[in-house]
Order: C-alpha cells, then structure tokens, then sequence
C-alpha cells in the first residue's frame, strides 16, 4: 500500500480526541517528543533500525479526506470547527533520526518530533506502528542471517505473514536485517530486489513420480533448477531422482542449480545428500534447507558443520517469532513556555521506566572499528561535548537509572552524533535510499558491534549513558516531582 492511500485516521483515536482538546483549549505550545524503546527484542544484545523512511514519506502525506471528516463527524465526538481545521491539516514539523539500518539500543532516542503538540501527536500511532514492525522483523532477520555465517538469507514468509500489508513491510525489514532475497513477488517490483522460489510438493505430486516432475521443471527453467527432493522419501528417491535431471544439465554446460530440502533431520539429511551429490559428480549443486528454521536451529546446524549453502526462513522471520512486539514508546521530552523549551520528565516507580527529559541528541564512541557505548546528552550541550570528544579528552558516562554509578571512557577515536534532521518543516530532506543500501548500512554496522553483544546466550549489555548535565537535570526534576 502507498503512503498517499493511508489516512490521517490510520491512528488511535485518543490522538484525535486529544488534539480537539488542544485546539478547543487554545493549549498547542512546541513540544519534543522522543521515540525510543526499553528492551531488546528475543533477549537479544542490539536491534536494527527500520521502518524510518516509510514513516517519513506517511507523515509527509499525511491528509484527512472528505469521507474521513464525514466519519469522524458521525461519531459524535467532533465539533464542526476542530473538523474543519482537520481538512487543511498537514504535518509541518522537523523530525530528527538515527540513520535507517543503524544499530540501536534500549533508552536512547532514535527518533524525535519538533512540532506544535496537535501535529506530533497524530504522528504518533503511525510512527511506533512503521518502527516498532520493521525493527521487530529486521532484528530477527539480522539474527537469522548471522547465525548462518552470512550464508544467503530467503525470505519466504509471504503466506504466513500478518495480512497484506503485514507482508510488504515484514519483506521489507527483512532485507535490511539480512535476506537477500524474497518469495514476496509484490515486494520485488516495490523495493526493485531479487524474487526467488523453488517448486511446491504439490508439483512433484501432480506427476506421475519425482523424476517426471523434476524432468519438467528443469526443462522450463534450466538456468534456476532447485529441486525439491523430500516429498516421498529424500534419500531413497528424491536425490536419487535429482540427480539423474542435474546430470543432464551439467552435460549442457549448466551448473547452477541445487535441492531444497523442506522436513527431516537436516543435519544427517544434508551431510548424505551432500555426499551423494558429490559422488555423482555434482559437486556444483547446492542445497537450500527450509522447514521452520529459526536463528537457534540454525546456529546448531552450523555448530555442526552442515552442508547448507543458503536458507529458507518463512514463518519465524515474518512473524518476528519469539517476541510478539519491539515495545517502542513515544514520550513528551520538552514542552514551549514562555519562549523557553522546558523538560518533561515521566515518572514511574521502576526506575527503567523513568523517561529522560529535555532535548538530546546521542553520540557513539568507537575505537579500533567498533562501538564503546553510547552517551546522551542535551542538544544545548552539542557544540561543547563535540569539542571535547575531538580533542580526545576523558568522557564521564553517568548510568540513567542512578547518578552515583559512572564510568570514564579515555580511550577512543571517535564520537558521531546519531540524531540528525531527516525531516523540515513538514518536507522530508532527502530522498529514500534504496532497501539494498539500507542493507548494506546494518551489516556494515553490525561487523562494528562486539561479539559479545551479539551472542545468543546472555548477550553483554552494551552501555547506554547520559552525560553528566543529563544526570543532573533528571534527577533534579525526580526531586522536585510534586508525586
């Protein structure tokens, strides 16, 4: 679905209840609002950013239509001039953001709203629903991907995925986390990508035997021949029957061609069928594995040295199995008074839901090619914290749950500033890139993130931390909260 075919009622409906009442209030100062999140997805070290310019191109197109306004005033709830001011509406905001595909982390804000409360507040609902998905499904990809050593990542996901538009972000956010294909033809015209597919067992059953079916498929398509080998039985008939139609196109100079191998143990499958194939000489042929795979499974497949050359995950990638949501909030950071940003703080009895206030911006430390940690710090502070991170100095990182707990960073060669304005006045200041440069972004970053960030088993957290004008501020608000 395009951007321009999504309404302005794409959204919650107190958005819209809240707004009236900023309007009838005459109450709709500046505000900041920050979008981040509080926990990796699947107990997971890191998470990828994605969804950030789908979002960007809805909240730039952003309209209520006449049929929109006729409904909202069906309800009840709308007065006529609040309506009226919603048929001239347009997001005319500045939003600043981590680049699509950069490696995020729980607290820190990766994306923030400068606009009037009415206007940021809509865009609300559409922000955290385009990024929570997309970062959900790009994470699970990205830990897909890297337990099978890079090897080449399908996305098959399409029948299983959340509905239709479900299925194109989903296919979407896997290609940033690591697919470099997918079963999605819709989504191959959209994001200009490699469409791949095998054959069903439905085609193998429609014929008479396995060798029928494969003889007619690989006479349709020689030069894109996988075979899919375990409808009956893998070792007795269907590699048997493989082979005698792969011989045949090695004999007319063909040599890409494979199996897929969709059910069984696919450890003991794969190592036989790896040596049948090499018996018969077929040493080019590779073999594509399917069948409810996961990042875990095939860890353990790889742990074992199997002779899988690329991957077919449908159902658990899609479906961003193993966390049901990314958890993404959306929290007031700063409101206009008197001509002066004041901070906004929300309080909660668990410290790690205590938000950080005021307006920031997060700079990443890195040496000898990878991340040390992160610091947010307050954008009034920027010019003079750039200046002492490229003089090199001594860095105090002050933990954002207690301001007693600190650590010094003295080495490091660089720190870049995450947050830059992606947005202006309602006008998006660059075009999209293409999803095969977003890729390209999140696996050049993630070779910067540490193993043991990016293990499985008890990943190490990777620091997140406020500066020490941040610390400050915030706990000064705690003390001063009337709660």
């Amino acid at each position: 679905m395009m951007s321009s075919e999504i309404s302005a009622l794409h959204t919650d409906l107190y958005q819209l209840t809240m707004m009236q009442g900023y309007y009838a209030t005459g109450h709709n100062p500046e505000a900041v609002f920050d979008l981040f999140f509080r926990q990796n997805p699947f107990g997971g070290g890191y998470s990828i950013f994605a969804g950030l310019h789908p979002a960007l191109e809805i909240i730039e197109n952003l309209r209520f239509s006449e049929s929109d306004l006729v409904y909202l005033k069906s309800t009840g709830l709308f007065q006529d001039n609040f309506l009226a001011m919603l048929r001239d509406f347009r997001f005319r905001g500045d939003i600043y953001a981590f680049e699509e595909g950069s490696i995020i982390f729980p607290q820190e804000p990766v994306l923030r709203v400068h606009a009037s409360i009415l206007e940021a507040q809509l865009i609300e609902t559409i922000s955290l629903n385009m990024i929570n998905h997309q970062s959900l499904i790009a994470t699970k990809a990205s830990r897909i991907f890297h337990a099978g050593r890079q090897k080449p990542l399908l996305e098959f996901g399409l029948r299983r995925a959340h509905g239709v538009d479900g299925a194109l972000s989903a296919t979407r956010a896997a290609l940033i986390g690591g697919a470099e294909s997918t079963s999605n033809v819709a989504a191959g015209k959209d994001y200009s990508v490699p469409v791949r597919g095998t054959m069903a067992h439905s085609w193998v059953m429609a014929f008479g035997n396995e060798a029928e079916a494969f003889e007619k498929y690989a006479e349709l398509y020689p030069h894109n021949t996988i075979l899919l080998v375990d409808t009956y039985n893998t070792l007795e008939s269907g590699i048997p029957a493989a082979i005698s139609v792969l011989r045949k196109l090695k004999e007319k100079g063909i040599t890409k061609f494979g199996i897929r191998l969709d059910s069984g143990d696919m450890e003991y499958l794969t190592k036989e069928a790896r040596r049948m194939l090499d018996d018969a000489g077929l040493v080019e042929c590779k073999i594509l594995v399917s069948n409810d795979l996961d990042e875990f499974i095939i860890q353990e497949l790889e742990s074992k040295n199997s002779p899988i050359d690329a991957y077919g995950v449908g159902t658990r990638l899609i479906t961003g199995d193993g966390s049901a949501s990314f958890g993404g909030v959306y929290k007031l950071a700063a409101i206009k008074e008197g001509g002066l940003f004041l901070p906004r703080l929300k309080v909660s009895n668990n410290m790690e839901k205590t938000t950080n206030p005021g307006i920031k911006n997060v700079y990443r430390l890195e040496s000898g090619g990878s991340y040390l940690a992160d610091l947010m710090a307050m954008e009034e502070e920027s010019e003079n914290i750039m200046e002492k991170f490229n003089r090199k100095e001594p860095v105090t990182f002050y933990h954002p749950a207690s301001p007693y707990e600190k650590k010094i960073y003295a080495h490091y060669e660089s720190a870049t500033p995450m947050l830059r304005k992606r947005m202006e006045k309602g006008k998006r200041l660059q075009p999209a890139p293409g999803i095969c440069d977003i890729r390209a972004t999140a696996l050049s970053n993630l070779e910067k993130v540490h193993p043991s960030v990016k293990r499985f088993l008890n990943p190490h957290v990777y620091k997140v931390s406020a500066s020490e004008n941040l610390s400050r501020l915030k706990f000064r608000l705690l003390e001063n909260h009337p709660g």
